[in-house]
């Protein structure tokens, strides 16, 4: 007489054991947050997880090196625009000791508030400086990664405004030609700021534009990244009560069965 099926027996406890299994990878989710706790539960997935969070950093940094570059391209712009404002008032004084009339006493108080200006400008190009780099004193790239990947840079050129790099060296309003002179010097110094001015509005506007491209890169691969990683905690919420109930139930069912066999053979001591 066969009192128990064992294979049946096996099969639930195997159940038992194998959803068990089952509720512990779901909690695993649930508490981590990570669909993916471990690389043998989706090794593909994970693997171009790890390929987009690291392109993800990637962005990140350089979005914050582009507004170190925007940072920079505002300053020159300030920069600019003070020694702009120096070169008007310096014409305004050429002009007026281009005049015969003046007496030697203006002349002398119009070179002195012009040495002040030539003095300001120079200080503007020694002293401006963005995290200690000099930016209008020499005319060299500063390069900008602006991507994740090799390759991705973009140059901000930097410029000069050093009375001397402005034909402005040893400017003086002694005489009325001097001061004549100085006009045209004066004029093409004010072409030469005006070309500044325009080409930092460009590389502003062109770097501004390609940092909100680089956001919604970002952005875009932050939310397909989080659809292979993050668990869909309603979804889980149910698998992890499906499976708690089956569990219940096979572990009912394996108890029923013992207490049954146990009754039968109860009845033969």
């Amino acid at each position: 007489m066969r009192i128990q099926d064992k294979a049946w027996t096996t099969f639930a406890n195997n159940r038992v054991q194998k959803n068990q299994s089952s509720i512990t990878k779901t909690l695993e989710k649930l508490s981590g947050g990570d669909k993916i706790v471990r690389a043998a539960l989706n090794a593909s997935g994970l693997s171009i997880s790890e390929t987009m969070r690291s392109q993800i950093k990637g962005l990140s940094r350089a979005q914050h090196n582009m507004q170190d570059g925007l940072s920079v391209l505002e300053v020159t712009d300030s920069g600019l625009q003070g020694v702009d404002t120096a070169l008007h008032r310096s014409r305004e004084l050429a002009v007026q000791a281009a005049n015969a009339t003046l007496t030697e006493d203006d002349r002398s108080a119009a070179q002195k508030e012009l040495n002040q200006l030539m003095e300001s400008i120079n200080d503007t190009a020694d002293d401006l400086e963005f995290n200690t780099q000099r930016i209008l004193g020499e005319i060299r790239p500063l390069f900008i990664q602006v991507g994740s990947n090799s390759g991705q840079k973009l140059a901000i050129d930097t410029v000069d405004v050093s009375t001397k790099a402005l034909g402005l060296e040893n400017v003086n309003l002694e005489t009325r030609e001097n001061a004549d002179a100085l006009i045209g010097k004066i004029d093409k110094a004010l072409e030469r700021i005006s070309r500044d001015l325009a080409n930092v509005g460009s590389d502003y506007n062109a770097l501004s534009s390609h940092h909100e491209n680089v956001g919604r890169a970002e952005e875009s691969l932050q939310k397909s990244e989080s659809l292979i990683r993050d668990p869909d905690l309603a979804l889980e919420m149910m698998d992890l009560v499906k499976q708690n109930i089956v569990q219940k139930g096979d572990e009912l069912l394996i108890q029923n069965t013992n207490r049954n066999v146990q009754a039968v053979l109860d009845l033969f001591k």
